[in-house]
């Protein structure tokens, strides 16, 4: 009469779990390699100024290296004094070392990218203008004439 026989008692088959830690480590290895993770430590204190007039956001920020300009960290002032501090990198510096950092920094780029590297001053807004002019000059003494200040948004209430 019927081909198919039910018996109350039907047990439900075991998840197979074998490929499992193979899904969790691909998953692991993706997040690995597409999380970028912060390279410089900021060792000086900077408080961009706000309210410019002509802000823009960077688009391509590969393209962007560094020159930090302001009091070192809490941390710091012992070894180094209050003094505004030059930092490339993860090391302070002085004006003069600014040529070699802008040669490795342009070695280090794709060869269509060299034209279009920008040097990214952030400076504390307590700095006076004559360690900014000497990183100025030597910058232009490297021919990095694409400079950007970095500043933050104005805060409205």
């Amino acid at each position: 009469m019927s081909k198919f026989r039910s018996n109350g008692k039907r047990e439900m088959p075991e998840l197979n779990t074998s490929s499992l830690p193979d899904l969790i480590f691909t998953v692991l290895f993706f997040f690995m390699m597409v999380t970028s993770m912060r390279d410089v430590e900021v060792k000086v204190q900077v408080k961009t100024p706000t309210g410019g007039s002509e802000i823009e956001k960077l688009e391509r920020k590969s393209l962007v290296s560094h020159i930090y300009i302001g009091p070192p960290s809490k941390q710091y002032r012992a070894i180094y004094g209050a003094a505004p501090r030059i930092q490339l990198n993860d090391y302070f510096a002085e004006p003069e070392a600014i040529r070699e950092f802008v040669i490795s920094e342009r070695e280090s780029m794709y060869e269509k990218d060299k034209p279009f590297m920008k040097m990214s001053l952030k400076i504390d807004q307590g700095v006076q203008m004559g360690i900014v002019t000497d990183v100025k000059q030597e910058l232009r003494k490297a021919r990095a004439l694409n400079i950007v200040y970095s500043a933050g948004k104005e805060k409205k209430d």
